[in-house]
């Protein structure tokens, strides 16, 4: 029960097509969870492209700030692929409308944040089917000169370890090419 795969990786490393393949060989049916908000051209495109490369059987759930409520519409026999947490991060950081975040208001937010995620990881663990979580990988570069970026790149590496916390196993996704990490240290 619980089986937990987190993938992660930096962009156009490959992860969501290695965990959409875990998914396909699973032989089970799947439903994807999806992130993204469409908001222009560019996206719509990038989502056309990531439906298109998908089986027409895996039933497509689109996530609001309520994670936890997606997991349990989604059968507990089924796959389900969370593709990313990385993307429903930034869109909950985003509804703060607020370019320059104190920690006064990061602090709660991040209370929050963290709550929410740990109702996702209690409703995947009660699940009888495998569930994928991609996410991003964005504490490997240069600190971002915003306080934004900032916030984003250290609120969701606390969420990654999270996850990864919860996780089975997990996988670093860098060229295409999927590395199996070694279990978490804590």
């Amino acid at each position: 029960m619980g089986d937990l795969t987190l993938i992660t990786g930096g962009a156009r490393s490959g992860k969501s097509a290695f965990a959409e393949s875990l998914a396909l060989h699973a032989a089970l049916s799947v439903t994807y969870i999806a992130t993204l908000e469409p908001l222009d051209d560019e996206m719509r495109d990038r989502v056309a492209r990531h439906q298109a490369r998908r089986p027409s059987s895996w039933r497509t759930l689109q996530a609001g700030a309520d994670l936890a409520a997606i997991g349990r519409e989604v059968p507990a026999a089924d796959v389900l692929l969370l593709d990313c947490i990385a993307v429903w991060t930034s869109n909950r950081l985003l509804a703060l409308r607020d370019d320059e975040p104190t920690p006064a208001v990061l602090a709660p937010f991040e209370e929050t944040l963290m709550r929410d995620v740990a109702a996702f990881l209690d409703v995947v663990s009660t699940r009888r089917g495998p569930s994928l979580v991609v996410t991003n990988e964005v504490g490997d570069g240069l600190v971002p000169p915003y306080a934004l970026g900032r916030a984003y790149r250290d609120v969701l590496g606390r969420v990654n370890q999270q996850v990864s916390q919860a996780a089975q196993r997990a996988y670093l996704v860098v060229a295409g090419r999927p590395l199996l990490l070694p279990e978490p240290l804590l």
